[in-house]
């Protein structure tokens, strides 16, 4: 099992606009380099890649959730 974490502090959203699907959600297959949400920081947004690959167990943290460096976002399995 993999975990993807976020790369600095800030927002997350699992979607790239609120009009638009998420990324990735609970199921889907992810290959490495796959964007699977944003991170905000000062009205900057900062793609979450995945560096490995799986299929997503769970998010670990809520659209527009705060997220600290470090945090797992989403739980990889597979």
């Amino acid at each position: 099992m993999a975990d993807i974490r976020s790369p600095i502090p800030g927002t997350f959203y699992r979607r790239p606009s609120p009009e638009e699907p998420p990324f990735k959600a609970e199921g889907d297959t992810v290959a490495v380099g796959d964007v699977v949400g944003l991170v905000e920081v000062m009205k900057t947004f900062i793609e979450v890649k995945a560096d490995a690959a799986g299929t997503v167990k769970r998010f670990a943290v809520e659209n527009e959730e705060p997220v600290a460096a470090g945090a797992v976002i989403v739980e990889l399995e597979g």
